[in-house]
């Protein structure tokens, strides 16, 4: 199915979607200025910004080069927000303990999968347990925000949607893996423009952006 829809891009709905993760982070970057929140979560979402400029690249090239900076990117984002559930005041609590022991695992995964073990199954583990701990970290810093009751609720409520986005595309993008040959059968048979709707890649893209 590569440059079916377009012949400068090889896979078009793949490469569009990753659109929702630039404008979402470009919109929280925003925010973040302009209700001057910390810098980490300012570099939070430039790190969401490079995660879809880079698979945007990835996924209209599909080169291997290009493949790590979908790839990467992806895991630096889940190392940031990790630190940032961990670091939940504007002052430093935790020197920098806590972003060199972070910054290490990230160096120590990136050279085992470049140099090695080039497996997508070892990356998502990766990444789904960097992000799992992340959900845990905030999940407990958020009683120690002494914050009302309204406005846990209001927190609560955005943990959940967050966390269901993220798993729901964990999920889908699985089905994607598992299910590729059944869904490119199907894609051909309904045709387009429904066809957009069964690329569950890109499903994936909008849903963790969302996340």
């Amino acid at each position: 199915e590569n440059y079916l829809v377009s012949e400068y891009i090889a896979e078009f709905w793949n490469s569009i979607t990753n659109g929702t993760f630039i404008i979402l982070a470009c919109l929280g970057a925003y925010t973040t200025i302009k209700y001057d929140h910390s810098r980490r979560m300012l570099l939070c979402y430039i790190a969401m910004m490079f995660v879809g400029v880079g698979s945007v690249w990835f996924h209209a090239t599909l080169k291997y080069t290009t493949q790590l900076l979908d790839e990467l990117p992806m895991l630096y984002l889940a190392g940031m927000v990790l630190y940032t559930t961990i670091e939940i005041k504007r002052d430093i609590r935790y020197g920098v303990k806590v972003p060199i022991a972070i910054a290490t695992y990230l160096v120590l995964f990136s050279v085992v999968y470049i140099n090695w073990l080039q497996s997508p199954v070892f990356h998502q583990v990766v990444f789904a347990s960097t992000a799992l701990v992340s959900f845990f970290s905030a999940a407990k810093r958020k009683k120690q925000l002494g914050l009302s009751e309204a406005s846990q609720k209001i927190l609560r409520r955005m943990v959940v949607r967050g966390w269901a986005g993220m798993m729901g595309g964990f999920f889908v993008w699985n089905l994607d893996n598992i299910f590729c040959h059944q869904l490119r059968t199907y894609r051909s048979y309904v045709g387009a423009p429904w066809d957009a709707v069964l690329q569950l890649h890109g499903w994936w893209h909008i849903l963790t952006a969302y996340g």
